[in-house]
């Protein structure tokens, strides 16, 4: 392992990740108290390399960033972006993102982004994909009201998939009124290295953005 690489991963990682218990902590995590004077919180599922989400750390110093990611290339690589880019903003999870969704408080988070997951397009493995009601069930509790969930995938089974279940959430709205807004990337929404790839082998990309309903 090269030299730089191990030192982040010694010296960084313990400062910036997040320890999630199992089951999970009474009184759960509060975000809030990870970003002191932040205005909101905003958390990535899957972060890759990890430019999507120093993009928004780099714009929005104000917000405080959780990503998760098991890929230790991909911890790496976002861990070289937070030190050359002196950024103060960002917090890891190296462990499965649904710990820190069902450690997480309620009503705590501005924005959860799933984007380009793995399909796991084989029906025997359905059932491992990140979108799910029991994970939506989640994301839904920890969005502040009008938060939003962003997902995309430029797998047309898994976009299905993902818009039947959110629709079935009773708390999430999807947002789109043409199809232009679900076939097109928003501004605020960076090109990632996937959405890259897909393009590249002729894959059209979807992108959807759903909100949380207010609480009665």
């Amino acid at each position: 392992m090269r030299p730089q690489r191990q030192r982040l991963l010694d010296e960084l990682l313990p400062r910036v990740a997040i320890p999630i218990a199992d089951p999970p902590v009474p009184g759960g995590i509060d975000p809030a108290a990870l970003f002191p004077g932040a205005r909101d919180v905003w958390v990535e599922v899957g972060f890759g390399a990890g430019e999507h989400l120093i993009w928004h750390a780099e714009r929005n110093p104000d917000i405080g960033f959780i990503g998760c990611e098991m890929f230790l290339n991909g911890i790496a690589s976002l861990l070289r972006y937070v030190e050359e880019r002196a950024l103060p903003n960002v917090r890891l999870v190296t462990t499965d993102a649904r710990g820190l969704l069902r450690s997480l408080t309620p009503n705590s988070v501005g924005r959860v982004f799933i984007l380009f997951p793995d399909p796991w397009p084989k029906a025997r493995h359905f059932k491992r994909r990140m979108i799910a009601p029991a994970t939506l069930t989640q994301i839904a509790r920890i969005l502040r009201d009008g938060g939003e969930l962003r997902f995309a995938s430029d797998h047309p089974g898994y976009c299905r998939w993902a818009l039947q279940h959110a629709l079935a959430q009773p708390e999430l709205e999807w947002t789109a009124e043409t199809p232009s807004d679900w076939r097109g990337r928003p501004a605020d929404w960076p090109e990632t290295r996937y959405e890259q790839r897909a393009a590249a082998a002729g894959r059209a990309s979807s992108f959807f953005t759903f909100v949380r309903r207010p609480r009665r």
